[in-house]
């Protein structure tokens, strides 16, 4: 079971890696520095993707966490799959809609945090109650 929960804990620190890089590379790093190479805003974003997921790490970690910090995890977690699946995806499947980043801003992004905060606290309440 251990290395279920090790396996898991990766899995979720990764992509909350992943989408923190990717969200604070194209939306804030690359605005900040336009004209500069490519290093100054990808080692920026690298650091800040650290730090979320050292977070995110720290905070799976923690076995006596409440269900808030859980449901809050889950919910950062599947937020950012799901707003990178929103904001990314139209790029790619439809380069020429002008508003299709959108998705993942108001629709995605919001609607995976709240089904990750649901199933969260669903997990709290439910498996942390009976010990498993």
């Amino acid at each position: 079971m251990d290395r279920v929960v090790l396996v898991g804990k990766l899995l979720i620190t990764g992509i909350v890696f992943i989408g923190a890089f990717l969200l604070s590379y194209w939306l804030l790093f690359v605005q900040i520095f336009p004209y500069a190479t490519d290093w100054p805003a990808a080692g920026a974003a690298s650091l800040t993707a650290l730090v979320a997921a050292t977070l995110v790490w720290r905070s799976l970690r923690a076995q006596a966490g409440g269900i808030l910090t859980t449901a809050m995890t889950w919910g950062a977690a599947l937020g950012a799959v799901a707003f990178c699946g929103g904001f990314f995806g139209p790029m790619l499947f439809a380069p020429g809609a002008n508003q299709g980043p959108l998705l993942g801003i108001f629709i995605t992004g919001p609607l995976g945090f709240a089904a990750g905060a649901i199933g969260g606290s669903i997990y709290g309440i439910w498996f942390r109650h009976r010990g498993i």
